[in-house]
């Protein structure tokens, strides 16, 4: 009898947190995931980033991941489903 195949793992879900109050627009979260992220200038001159997905899809995990890390205003965070 062959032996039982392990399912693949599937990270939990997403979701991403925008502290707007402190976002500068300095858009390092668009180059690093230009699909979730995208930063605009807004009235008076200030940039804001705009949430394209807020539970983005697996397959842009390390995209996103990398837009929390390089983040120079620390303004992101993930919170991970259960």
């Amino acid at each position: 009898m062959p032996a039982a195949v392990p399912p693949p793992f599937v990270s939990p879900p997403v979701r991403i947190v925008v502290d707007l109050e402190l976002c500068q627009g300095h858009a390092v979260c668009q180059e690093e995931a230009p699909t979730v992220f995208r930063v605009r200038e807004r009235a008076g001159g200030y940039a804001r980033v705009e949430l394209l997905q807020a539970e983005p899809p697996d397959v842009l995990r390390a995209q996103v991941l990398a837009a929390v890390r390089y983040c120079p205003n620390r303004v992101l965070s993930i919170l991970e489903e259960k």
